[in-house]
């Protein structure tokens, strides 16, 4: 069970006088079984839960753990669902959620049979290998103004933009989504995400910002989100070798979809999708362990790549050729141009 997901099913618990497995499932957005082993979970770990079957039953929390002991704003961290502990540090809110589970550990009972832990015997550390220090704009460091209802001024670096540009927006909030930050908000009146690490430089406005009426930060981001998705026109076929498929899988995530009416043991059949056609080289990687069967511009992008690359690192030609010198000769490395 991931910190965030136990933190928001304890207070689910606490906030309830019972609810049923398929209620907790929804509220956490996950599957019944994943919530039948949280709560198993629990009970092992020696929390007070309780689940009783039939038509009045339900998963309860008992008397013993008092999370009224818990500040406002160690309560408010633990209610932001999906961070894992990088993400919460990156929103200057790992000490919030330190105390909070030193607090919860401290109000449970030690048996003198009871196991060690998990915290004395697990440390979580979810940042990537080989990561530099970050140099862009944090979320811990855009969190205030957002609060506050600022409209911000930024610089936002585009790839296919040669420069930044200079923006004035009008913030709804942050989106954490596969493990990257967003700041979500209305530029000219029109939604947009824009990725923190890619924001140069800002300031805040002093003005309140000017979102759209009926709208919130949870509205404007599924209307994105969807958008995003729908985009992505360019539906690759292709089948993947079975060594590669989890790669895949994780490389492009929902973006891949798997065909378990069409796979051997050889080979999965996918589909991909893709914003652009210049977009297609994320396949290059890949190599023949990856076949494209359709569109036909992608293959023929594809091969134009492959083509392309091949040529950029071809070997030089090279033959020796005797250079007289007085009465002697000396060989020495010619290219083709220089003969």
């Amino acid at each position: 069970m991931t910190p965030d997901r136990f933190f928001a099913l304890m207070l689910l618990l606490e906030s309830r006088d019972g609810a049923t497995t398929q209620e907790l499932a929804s509220a956490l957005g996950v599957s019944l079984r994943t919530i039948t082993r949280d709560l198993n979970w629990l009970r092992d770990a020696g929390l007070p839960v309780t689940a009783h079957r039939g038509r009045l039953g339900g998963v309860t929390m008992l008397p013993g753990l008092d999370l009224t002991r818990l500040t406002p704003g160690e309560r408010d961290h633990l209610s932001l669902l999906g961070l894992d502990q990088k993400q919460r540090t990156e929103l200057d809110a790992s000490a919030e959620s330190r105390r909070a589970l030193a607090k919860i550990a401290a109000a449970q009972s030690r048996r003198g049979d009871e196991l060690l832990p998990l915290t004395d015997v697990v440390h979580v550390d979810s940042s990537p290998w080989l990561q530099g220090r970050a140099t862009s704009t944090t979320p811990a460091s855009l969190i205030g103004p957002v609060r506050r209802g600022r409209r911000l001024r930024i610089e936002y670096g585009s790839p296919r933009e040669s420069g930044p540009r200079d923006l004035v927006v009008d913030p709804y909030g942050l989106l954490a989504k596969a493990g990257i930050w967003y700041l979500v908000a209305d530029c000219a009146r029109v939604p947009r995400m824009y990725r923190l690490e890619r924001i140069t430089a800002w300031k805040e406005v002093d003005q309140p910002r000017r979102i759209r009426e009926n709208q919130t930060l949870a509205t404007v981001t599924a209307a994105l989100v969807d958008q995003w998705d729908h985009d992505h026109a360019i539906a690759v076929s292709a089948t993947i070798d079975q060594a590669q498929i989890e790669r895949a899988q994780r490389i492009f995530g929902l973006r891949l979809v798997r065909d378990d009416l069409d796979e051997s043991t050889t080979g999965h059949r996918v589909t991909i999708r893709f914003l652009r056609l210049e977009d297609v080289r994320a396949l290059l990687p890949f190599g023949d362990a990856i076949t494209v069967h359709g569109p036909t511009e992608v293959r023929a992008h594809l091969r134009a790549l492959a083509a392309g690359l091949a040529r950029h690192y071809a070997p030089s030609t090279e033959y020796r050729v005797a250079v007289p010198t007085g009465e002697n000769y000396r060989d020495r490395t010619t290219r083709p141009e220089e003969a």
